[in-house]
């Protein structure tokens, strides 16, 4: 099983060494799975669990004070499902499985989605907060009052390209993902806490098919960044494109990455897994760790 995984495209990490640790083991974990679907929920899970990144514990808080958490996954069969927006769920993929397998939808959301999880054995009620994300509430200038007046805080905040792609909590970018290969099959899944004070109820790229994962015959990714402009240009859809039309996963990478700066002047990275078992990564930013198995 050949599966990489990443732990987001930004700034370079407080303590990359354990941070690195802790995607060697998502990767072995993922490697040990029987089939590609199990590969990268495994590997994911280690990463949702982990507080080193914006994923399930230790995710980012929203602008009421909540984290939600959001994610997505996908086969080269074309079977695919997400959920967002989700109070409590440390195992945000977990769910995003549960909607791809045990219903005819592609997106659920909220509460519902929570309630779907919970009937399907994932658990729910999970306190997502940290020591270090308790201690950056307390001392943000927090928006309070109806979301219209939260708005007036964000758009300081979020309203310049420049602030949307390196502002805010240094760990926004440290969303998660994994993408397996059998030798036949592929999946990829990406799971994220969001913007750190983003609006409450703010949904990025991370669970919408083509920008946040991706998978098709040709290959599979999973994107991190500036979750506004990856949606807008559907950059996961974009590596796999790359893809069929013969790059390798390296090539991919590259070509979605430089199309992606051109196209929005943000920032992102991608990793990606082609049909001979090769994988690439590209990023735009001053970091992004990976690690791959066999």
């Amino acid at each position: 099983m050949n599966v990489i995984v990443h732990g987001g495209a930004g700034g370079e990490p407080d303590e990359p060494t354990p941070r690195q640790g802790v995607l060697d083991e998502a990767a072995a974990t993922g490697s040990e799975q029987e089939t590609v679907v199990d590969a990268v929920e495994a590997a994911v899970h280690v990463l949702e669990s982990s507080p080193r990144f914006n994923a399930g514990v230790g995710g980012a808080v929203q602008s009421d004070g909540n984290i939600r958490t959001d994610a997505g996954i996908m086969t080269s069969d074309r079977d695919a499902g997400a959920a967002c927006s989700m109070p409590g769920v440390e195992h945000a993929v977990s769910a995003a499985r549960v909607v791809m397998e045990e219903t005819p939808h592609v997106l659920v959301s909220g509460e519902h989605a929570v309630s779907l999880a919970a009937d399907f054995g994932v658990e729910t009620d999970i306190d997502l907060w940290t020591e270090k994300s308790r201690e950056r509430w307390a001392e943000d200038d927090t928006p309070e009052g109806s979301p219209s007046q939260h708005l007036d805080l964000l758009r300081e905040k979020f309203g310049g390209r420049t602030e949307e792609s390196s502002g805010g909590d240094p760990r926004d970018h440290d969303t998660v993902g994994a993408v397996a290969y059998d030798g036949t099959d592929f999946a990829a899944a990406t799971s994220t806490g969001g913007r750190w004070l983003a609006l409450a109820g703010r949904v990025g790229d991370v669970p919408q098919i083509g920008s946040g994962f991706y998978a098709a015959p040709a290959g599979a990714a999973s994107s991190t960044g500036a979750g506004e402009d990856i949606a807008k240009s559907t950059l996961t859809r974009r590596a796999v494109r790359h893809l069929e039309s013969g790059y390798d996963a390296g090539e991919a990478a590259d070509r979605a990455i430089e199309e992606f700066a051109e196209l929005t002047g943000s920032e992102a990275g991608v990793i990606v897994l082609d049909r001979n078992g090769d994988t690439g990564s590209a990023f735009n930013t001053d970091a992004m760790q990976t690690s791959v198995s066999r």
